[in-house]
């Protein structure tokens, strides 16, 4: 059960020995067996990290391009510095396809950190991406010693150099005051114009209620950063005030081009939230409870994996001679079928320049009039230079003059563009025997990482609003965590003639 999947529940392995051997261990003697099993399969967790220099150099043999940083630190016996062996300290690495397939993602990246759960903690960094067609995919790794000013520092600092030398690049993330220190360096490359952050929405309201009780006031804090035009923006903050001005004084104290989408001046692309950060533990499910070396490995294999799943649906796309990705028809083709009245009018036929009023099917009712300029791709409502692509009243300009919409729509969402974005895959892994020997010095964990020896490791996590269960998501079971049974029910409860759980 280890072996398919490390991070088995131990409730769950408790439950399938009981019913198989016919005794119930305790939850520690589980736990511990399940480290020792992780062992025995992924490798010793101590010997792991001598085996992580050797791995960068069989990486680097298999993929050339691929950018490994091992950072290590001395190790001292009696005052002396013992030079045949070396604590690890900090590990970034990023492969080619992953560089290479940035450059036809969103301008933006979002980074989060979760911390490791086996002998020796630590915290995993990860970048994420989007492609145009809504797909995740990480792009940049480190593990460190934990989230801090120099850690998040060592992280951006090859991320800038390796993978996202772009200018303009936006950064979203939580307020760690670790990130901050990071971003904001004189000297580290982060600061405008070269890149922008951005905070996270959700974050921000979990702080917000923190001060400030009651389902409604967040919602409506929520509500003024998605609006996507100042008036929009205007109308909540004033219902926001009217309920209690301390919450106004609060939002007010964060810059607004730092959570609302109005002043974000497009870079966000309708990212509010760090939510790709979380989607990706899809992607790297498991790999937290495995020995360091297992670890990287392991983002090398699930990568290849991605990149051959998702290279094949674009391929597949692509045969249909569509211009533009799956998301992006999805999106025009909704805006289409709006039941809604345009009434177009020119201004300025060279300047592409338009007024659209816009009414009920009927006419009885307007919905307002819009300002529409397709030369500077801007529309009233926001959602023109907010999503890069042409909102219902663009569209109805584009229909009115007799233009196609292709030259409005950013370039990230077009096809080739998606295509790019996997067109560069893994090189099949060559066998360990043929990796070349490592002759330097011995690199082991350091001993103030290590867990306590005794008992299951105890969560730190600080639970906030962000953690309460969603009303509508379906209830999983506390144990196997699959939909449409409870924990009573679950099939790993029952014994070998299915009563087990009843006795």
């Amino acid at each position: 059960m280890v072996r398919a999947d490390a991070a088995v529940n131990i409730k769950v392995l408790q439950n399938a020995t009981a019913a198989h051997f016919g005794f119930r261990p305790t939850y520690r003697r589980v736990w511990m067996a399940k480290q020792k099993a992780v062992a025995v399969i992924y490798g010793d967790w101590d010997e792991s990290y001598n085996e992580l220099p050797r791995w960068v150099l069989g990486v680097q043999l298999t993929m050339p391009g691929t950018v490994v940083v091992l950072r290590t630190c001395p190790v001292r016996v009696g005052g002396q510095v013992d030079d045949s062996q070396v604590f690890f300290h900090r590990l970034f690495w990023t492969f080619p396809p992953c560089i290479q397939a940035f450059r036809h993602c969103k301008p933006l990246v979002s980074i989060d950190g979760t911390h490791l759960y086996g002998k020796y903690g630590g915290t995993l960094l990860v970048a994420i991406a989007q492609d145009g067609n809504s797909n995740i995919l990480p792009v940049a790794f480190a593990l460190v010693e934990g989230e801090n000013a120099e850690s998040w520092s060592f992280f951006f600092s090859h991320l800038s150099e390796h993978v996202t030398p772009q200018p303009g690049l936006l950064v979203i993330s939580d307020r760690h005051n670790g990130i901050k220190a990071a971003l904001e360096a004189p000297d580290g490359g982060w600061l405008p114009p070269a890149a922008y952050r951005a905070f996270c929405i959700r974050h921000v309201a979990a702080n917000f209620a923190l001060t400030f009780k009651g389902k409604d006031a967040r919602r409506l804090l929520v509500n003024a950063a998605y609006a996507k035009t100042e008036v929009e923006f205007d109308y909540w903050f004033d219902i926001l005030r009217s309920e209690n001005p301390a919450m106004c004084e609060w939002a007010n104290r964060i810059e607004y081009s730092l959570w609302t989408q109005h002043c974000d001046e497009g870079r966000r692309f309708g990212h509010m939230t760090t939510n790709i950060s979380e989607c990706v533990n899809s992607i790297l499910k498991g790999v937290r409870n495995l020995p360091v070396c297992s670890l990287v490995k392991a983002t090398y294999g699930r990568l290849a994996e991605l990149f051959v799943r998702k290279g094949r649906e674009a391929e597949a796309q692509m045969g249909t001679g569509q211009q533009f990705s799956q998301y992006l028809v999805k999106c025009i083709e909704a805006n289409l079928r709006t039941a809604r009245h345009f009434t177009v009018t020119v201004y300025d036929r060279d300047n592409s320049e338009y007024t659209v009023a816009e009414t009920t099917p009927t006419g009885s009712f307007s919905l307002g009039t819009y300002r529409v300029s397709l030369g500077s791709k801007t529309c009233d409502c926001g959602y023109f230079q907010a999503l890069h692509f042409p909102c219902p009243h663009a569209l109805a300009c584009c229909a009115y003059s007799r233009l196609t919409s292709q030259p409005y729509v950013h370039e990230v969402y077009r096809f080739s563009s998606v295509f790019g974005v996997y067109q560069m895959g893994f090189a099949p892994p060559i066998s360990e025997d043929f990796w070349p020997p490592y002759a330097g010095p011995t690199v082991i964990p350091d001993p103030s990482m290590r867990r306590a020896r005794e008992g299951r490791p105890r969560s730190t996590r600080i639970r906030t609003n962000m953690d309460e269960a969603d009303p509508n998501r379906p209830k999983r079971c506390g144990l196997c965590r699959q939909p449409g049974h409870t924990r009573r029910s679950c099939p790993q409860v029952a014994g070998p003639s299915g009563t087990a759980g009843n006795q």
